[in-house]
């Protein structure tokens, strides 16, 4: 079984080598469109399945 520490260095190992050469400023407007983008899906789900008919 992975454990969280397990699975956050591979999150960071994988992104680090999405990243490659770009300066992190320039990777952070992605990775935080990305974010905001999960918030906003998470939130619609959210209120798509509390207010079921």
């Amino acid at each position: 079984m992975t454990t969280a520490k397990e699975v956050t260095s591979q999150i960071w190992e994988m992104a680090n080598r999405l990243r490659g050469n770009m300066d992190a400023s320039e990777y952070r407007n992605y990775i935080l469109g990305f974010m905001f983008y999960r918030y906003l899906s998470e939130g619609q789900e959210k209120y798509l399945f509390d207010n079921k008919v």
